[in-house]
């Protein structure tokens, strides 16, 4: 009997079960099965041209509407070129070598062929190189290419669509099917689910719309409670060793903070605020993810936390990212709290704590007293990069975590400093600037409760986006380079955002009009010798030694720098209030999210903020779509959705990121919010009876097969 773990080459062949693990690392039966169909083309019915992304591999269903050999100029021998269109858009197809011939034979003008390749774009055509292609004709007796639907497949340039087609085809005639369903048939019936083997010979070989629809809402159930199990037993495990109780005590620190400042707090951090001290208080240990807007006040909820702990005779220990956003934590951290931070100095307040930072470039002598006083308690508030968590640093009695951007840490990193008290573990408060959209938050950040803060402090000034489009409008970057010298005379200063530094080898494009990304090198020394020459001009970015990031980042606060030219590494934290324009250049090379995170540098003072989005794509592209976005709202909660939109789920949930596979293939956090909050649900309900799945055989394996370790951990770590 066939079965998932079967190895697929005594099933399929060396050189099938090669080009499939070679293109897609398809190893076993079940890989093969559950990787599912991306789109189904209609027989007939052709691929919209104009959807078509530069660099992403497509397969299309196309007409040929010409195709001619010619000898090639610049060097010897003939090339083939084609030109096949949906009807309404037209996409250019080039060959050379042997396949030119090939090409030549069988294109001709009025075929319809599928044709797999990466979209390049030559002399403003779109364009595939060497593309793949398979004719459909009438001919094709038993192929899966007569059938109504053609399942169109994630592939790669090892092994196309059609051949996957194939592979399946030939699995499904000899697999014996699924022995025993993973749900349970009263669960299948109250959820409206068909049977794990109907939905998977369905997903694949579909006879109606119908089909396919029931199909894919089984596996989605799969995907889904796999996920949420996996969260839900993750949520139960975390609250096997208590937290250590803090109490917010009258008169302490926390007061002494609260009525010395000089502003009221917002609703949303009142609120939030009243949800983590609640938290603090109980032994059951806090796991709360505090999402916000850039300069949403985040920070300042964090601190008042963190005192709390303090009053209650605990330390806290605070994670940045960044050796350079920890030192400003530390510093910001420091200011606020005035005398209340400096706990045995000359005017330190009675009820003072000390904030300690420790990184890991400190010299020997720096680094000794601060791991003094981490271990005597002197230090109540601990900042720190991932060096806090090495098992050098003893803490004399941590009782709470603040970690910022927590998806810039392992969960290797986060689990060692939750596990840092021998019999209790510290509660933990996680922080993110990057709103994100509710199905994400039960996915992702399914093991944590989870608070927003939407509304921004009194007195922060607007920001307003602009897109340069220097394709159209090259005169319009003379007008920024004049903004950014307008800025700077009235006293302000200027971020310049690059996408690469510089001074590593740009990254080879298959688009031979495409140039490499501009870099920070190239561009600071561009603006030093022209359009900003005699401004102070300094470069950051994240390969120069932790002492100059200090320097430079000092240097820029205290305004003896004008202009700073730098990589992502300000994307987070950086908080420079007379800073008041940014221009990222290469705007279109970045996520809409990142471009929301950085912009909220400028316009954090009293001056309104400028952010100009630099790029040379041209309009009506998707690319320009999502730029235009960016410009017309300062909504990130808005911008969250769109960027789910945008983007591939994989994006989120796996391999961009991670270089893995995710296993979430069918399941969308875009349109299966309903599924994912009717999966948590069930799943708490079962994990809460059945704590490790012993009396679901069925659950336990389903949860093993579509989230091994490794994919459980990088969900973890997302």
């Amino acid at each position: 009997m066939i079965s998932f773990d079967d190895k697929l080459q005594p099933l399929l062949g060396k050189k099938s079960a090669d080009a499939l693990e070679t293109g897609l690392g398809l190893t076993t039966v079940g890989d093969l099965l559950r990787h599912y169909p991306r789109r189904y083309d209609e027989r007939g019915k052709l691929t919209d041209i104009r959807s078509l992304e530069i660099d992403e591999h497509v397969t299309v269903q196309a007409e040929v509407r010409k195709c001619q050999k010619r000898q090639m100029k610049a060097r010897r021998g003939q090339m083939t070129e084609a030109v096949i269109t949906d009807g309404t858009s037209e996409l250019h197809l080039v060959f050379f070598g042997k396949p030119a011939f090939v090409a030549e034979q069988e294109l001709l003008p009025g075929t319809r062929a599928l044709f797999a390749g990466k979209v390049g774009r030559y002399r403003q055509n779109l364009q595939l190189v060497h593309p793949a292609f398979e004719v459909l004709t009438a001919e094709q007796d038993g192929s899966s290419f007569l059938q109504a639907f053609l399942p169109v497949y994630p592939a790669s340039q090892h092994i196309n669509t059609w051949n996957i087609a194939n592979c399946v085809k030939q699995l499904l005639e000899i697999w014996d099917g699924v022995p025993e369903d993973p749900l349970p048939a009263d669960f299948r019936e109250e959820q409206g689910l068909i049977g794990l083997e109907d939905a998977l010979r369905a997903i694949h070989r579909p006879e109606s719309w119908a089909q396919i629809s029931v199909a894919q809402l089984r596996l989605k159930w799969d995907e889904a409670l796999a996920v949420q199990l996996a969260l839900a037993q993750r949520r139960k495990a975390s609250t096997a060793r208590p937290a250590p109780a803090c109490a917010r005590r009258s008169g302490g620190i926390l007061d002494a903070f609260d009525a010395r400042l000089p502003f009221t707090l917002t609703a949303g951090q009142v609120e939030v605020g009243e949800q983590v001290s609640s938290d603090l208080e109980s032994t059951v240990p806090m796991n709360r993810l505090l999402q916000g807007e850039v300069g949403s006040g985040k920070t300042m909820v964090a601190l008042r936390a963190m005192l709390q702990a303090v009053d209650a005779g605990r330390q806290s220990a605070m994670l940045a990212p960044t050796e350079v956003l920890a030192a400003q934590h530390a510093r910001s951290l420091t200011e606020m709290l005035g005398d209340l931070a400096q706990a045995g100095q000359l005017g330190g307040a009675e009820d003072a704590t000390r904030v300690t930072l420790l990184t890991g470039s400190m010299n020997t002598a720096q680094r000794r007293q601060a791991l003094l006083d981490i271990v005597t308690g002197e230090a109540g508030i601990v900042v720190g990069t991932h060096a806090i968590i090495q098992e050098k640093v003893e803490f004399h009695s941590l009782g709470l975590v603040v970690v910022d951007e927590q998806h810039r840490f392992g969960v290797e990193q986060r689990a060692a400093l939750s596990a840092r008290g021998e019999r209790e573990n510290p509660h933990v408060l996680v922080m993110t600037a990057t709103p994100i959209p509710r199905t994400v938050a039960m996915t992702v950040y399914g093991d944590l409760e989870v608070s927003a803060l939407r509304e921004l402090p009194g007195g922060r000034s607007p920001i307003k986006t602009s897109v340069v489009p220097v394709r159209e409008k090259p005169t319009w970057l003379d007008r920024a380079f004049a903004r950014v010298r307008e800025e700077v005379a009235k006293g302000h200063q200027a971020y310049f955002v690059c996408p690469r530094i510089g001074d590593e080898e740009p990254a080879k494009s298959d688009d031979e009009d495409k140039r490499p990304a501009l870099s920070v090198i190239d561009v600071a020394t561009m603006l030093a010798a022209g359009p900003l020459r005699g401004l102070r001009i300094e470069i950051l970015h994240g390969r120069m030694p932790p002492d100059e990031k200090d320097a430079v980042m000092r240097a820029f606060s205290a305004n003896e720098v004008h202009v700073l030219v730098a990589t992502t590494v300000i994307e987070v934290g950086v908080n420079v209030p007379n800073a008041t324009v940014m221009a990222i250049m290469d705007a279109d090379r970045f996520g809409v999210s990142q471009l929301h995170q950085l912009r909220g540098r400028v316009g954090r003072g009293s001056a309104p903020g400028l952010c100009l989005l630099v790029t040379e794509m041209p309009e009506m592209t998707a690319t320009m779509e999502r730029l235009r976005a960016v410009e017309s709202t300062l909504d990130g909660f808005e911008l969250a959705q769109l960027d789910l939109e945008l983007r591939r789920e994989g994006d989120i949930l796996g391999a961009a990121q991670s270089g893995r596979r995710s296993g979430l293939k069918m399941l969308s956090l875009l349109r299966d919010e309903d599924i994912i909050a009717d999966a948590r649900t069930a799943a708490q309900q079962v994990v809460d009876a059945d704590p490790d799945l012993e009396q679901h055989p069925g659950l336990a394996g389903m949860v093993a097969t579509l989230l091994t370790e490794e994919r459980a951990e990088y969900l973890e770590k997302t």
